[in-house]
Order: C-alpha cells, then sequence, then structure tokens
C-alpha cells in the first residue's frame, strides 16, 4: 500500500496517520510506518534509534502524555538554527529531502506513506518560507507535477488522501493544543484550506480520496479510511489480509 497523504496543520493527519498504521499492521500484518517531517523546521524523523523506541513516543503522544514525535527530531535549538537560515538555504535542504523520499529504495518496499511532503511544500513554502512561488526558481506548484509523475511511475497504485477539517475547527484546535514553532497562521486558515483543496482536485494521483475530521472521532476517521481504501487495495495486500486472518483463526501453518 502507498500512500500520500496531505491537508492543512491542524486538520490531523499526523493523527490519522498513526491510526492507519495501526489498521494495516493489525490488518496486514505489515510494518507501516511514516514520513511526517517536511514542515519547517520540523525536518527530521522522531530521535528514537528504533522502532519501539518510536512506537512508545507515539504511544505517549496519543495518550495524551508525551510531544506530538514529529516536532522531536530537532532539539529546540537546532530548530531556531534552521529557521535562521537563508530561505535559499531552506529551499535547498527541502528540494533534496523531497527527493530522498522519492529514491527507488521507498517504493521498492511494500508499503510506503509520506504525510504532507510536496504538497505542503506547494503550500507553505510561497506563503511561509519565501521562496517557490509561482514563476520562481523551483516553483513548489510545478514540483508537484513531477513528484507526482515519479510518484506514479515507481507506484501507479499510490492513493491521494486529503485530510481536511472546517476553518472553525482547525481555530479551535489551534487554541486547544498549540504546536511548537507551527506553521499556520490563523489568518490564513481559510486560504490554506483552499489551497489544499486546489492541489487535490488538480493531482496527477487518480486514486484518491477525501477524509473531513471536523466532527469525526479518530476511530471514525479510521472507518472511513478503512472503508474509501477498499477499492484501492492491490492483490499482495489483500492476500495479506487473507494471510493474517487465516493466522488469527489458527487456520495458517
Amino acid at each position: 500500500m502507498k500512500l500520500a497523504m496531505s491537508g492543512c496543520e491542524y486538520a490531523g493527519t499526523t493523527t490519522l496517520g498513526l491510526a492507519i498504521s495501526g489498521w494495516v499492521e493489525n490488518t496486514l500484518g505489515a510494518d507501516f510506518g511514516f514520513h511526517d517531517h517536511f514542515k519547517i523546521p520540523h525536518v527530521s524523523h522522531p530521535p528514537g534509534d528504533s522502532k519501539e523506541e518510536n512506537d512508545k513516543a507515539y504511544a505517549d503522544w496519543s495518550a495524551g502524555k508525551g510531544p506530538d514525535p514529529t516536532r522531536m527530531g530537532l532539539t529546540t535549538e537546532e530548530q531556531e538554527l534552521f529557521l535562521a537560515l537563508t530561505p535559499n538555504l531552506q529551499e535547498m535542504f527541502q528540494r533534496y529531502h523531497l527527493d530522498y523520499h522519492l529514491q527507488p529504495s521507498f517504493y521498492a518496499a511494500p508499503h510506503h506513506n509520506v504525510i504532507g511532503m510536496h504538497v505542503e511544500e506547494a503550500v507553505y513554502a510561497p506563503l511561509y518560507y519565501g521562496y517557490g512561488g509561482p514563476g520562481e526558481y523551483a516553483d513548489r506548484t510545478q514540483m508537484v507535477h513531477h513528484i507526482e509523475e515519479r510518484m506514479l511511475e515507481m507506484a501507479p497504485d499510490t492513493v491521494n488522501i486529503l485530510v481536511t477539517a472546517s476553518p472553525e475547527v482547525i481555530r479551535q484546535r489551534m487554541k486547544d493544543d498549540p504546536h511548537q514553532n507551527a506553521v499556520l497562521r490563523e489568518k490564513d486558515i481559510e486560504h490554506v484550506l483552499q489551497r489544499f483543496q486546489e492541489e487535490f482536485d488538480k493531482s496527477l494521483i487518480s486514486n484518491k480520496f477525501s477524509i473531513d475530521t471536523s466532527t469525526a472521532t479518530v476511530d471514525e476517521s479510521l472507518a472511513e479510511f478503512v472503508e474509501k481504501i477498499d477499492p484501492f487495495l492491490n492483490d499482495a495486500d489483500r492476500t495479506c489480509i487473507l494471510v493474517e486472518n487465516a493466522k488469527k483463526a489458527g487456520e495458517w501453518v
């Protein structure tokens, strides 16, 4: 299963991505991590040295006992240093960062999930980072199409998922749980939501659907994902599900 998730900050991409990982591990019997470290200055993996450490960090966060692991990759000092870089240097880093996550080794694996990645760059870079606007060098909107072409060459069954929520809900979540070094500004919520929708609508990835988390619980959003992903499951995914069901029923030897 190859996913490309995106959505406005506070819409719930990380929360849903984590829930999807749990569902895949339980239903397909496969590890299903995700890459969710593309918002400046949160541009590094969680600091755990093992899957067990990172799983615990995510479990603690989900239980309200720890910080969001996607914002722990760099120390506070390192985040400030990254924010102090010129737009030119930030652009260069992010360009290489995106390209790295398009390497064939990622897509040779049976499962791969990127959250935000190129779509976040197209939305946030011209608005907040000072680079990548229309007609500029490394125009991020143009880059979206080049990146999705490469994705589809390696994984034509990639599924594009837009996670969204109403402006009122985004505002309330910003107040209830403000993110360290958040990207989104309250005055821009409607515009940013619209931009994510625009990029979703014109995406080259034809396998796609959206999930609105405005009034849904995490379990309800996950159930919506399970229903909507079904038509896009490939033969390998369905075989994994059958095998895992047989194992749980004691019918697998």
